[in-house]
């Protein structure tokens, strides 16, 4: 089991991202999640720290799995993370940007999010949200570090139910 989850709240063409204040990926702009506690499932953790995160209390069963990333030496307390995607309806009112505890929230167009020469997102958010938004296959996205610096991602088949 891995330590943390993270997620992506997808609302028409566009997720809502946090630019975090703290370690890692700090100033850059990334899913939203965090460290599973103990006794706690990743689907818990994520439908929990949404809520800590953005004051949404979704729907627990409307959090689809979509995999794991996996890292080697990057320092981030742990090696790996279970990913997720939520579906906001067009209800669902969140005004943003909005400053809180863990950095900015803000909603962002998929396609600056996932292009390669964007400076200000997580390094490894490229090689995997597209998959991660339209495959029906969950991965394994497996990432190695250099010097702090991501030098290669890579693609493997995992099962796709995830609690």
């Amino acid at each position: 089991m891995y330590k943390y989850t993270l997620g992506f709240l997808i609302k028409d063409n566009q997720i809502l991202m946090l630019n975090r204040n703290k370690s890692p990926w700090m100033g850059a702009w990334n899913g939203l999640g965090g460290k599973i506690d103990q006794n706690e499932t990743p689907r818990t953790c994520i439908h929990r720290e949404i809520l800590e995160e953005t004051g949404l209390n979704l729907d627990i069963e409307k959090f689809i799995f979509k995999g794991n990333v996996t890292w080697d030496e990057f320092d981030a307390m742990g090696n790996g993370l279970y990913i997720y995607i939520y579906h906001l309806d067009s209800k669902t009112d969140i005004k943003t940007p909005l400053k809180v505890e863990e950095g900015i929230l803000d909603f962002k167009d998929i396609s600056w999010i996932s292009s390669f020469d964007n400076e200000g997102v997580a390094k490894n958010i490229p090689y995997f949200l597209p998959s991660v938004l339209t495959d029906n296959t969950n991965y394994n996205y497996y990432c190695k570090f250099k010097d702090k610096k991501l030098i290669e991602v890579i693609k493997k088949q995992v099962e796709s139910c995830q609690n």
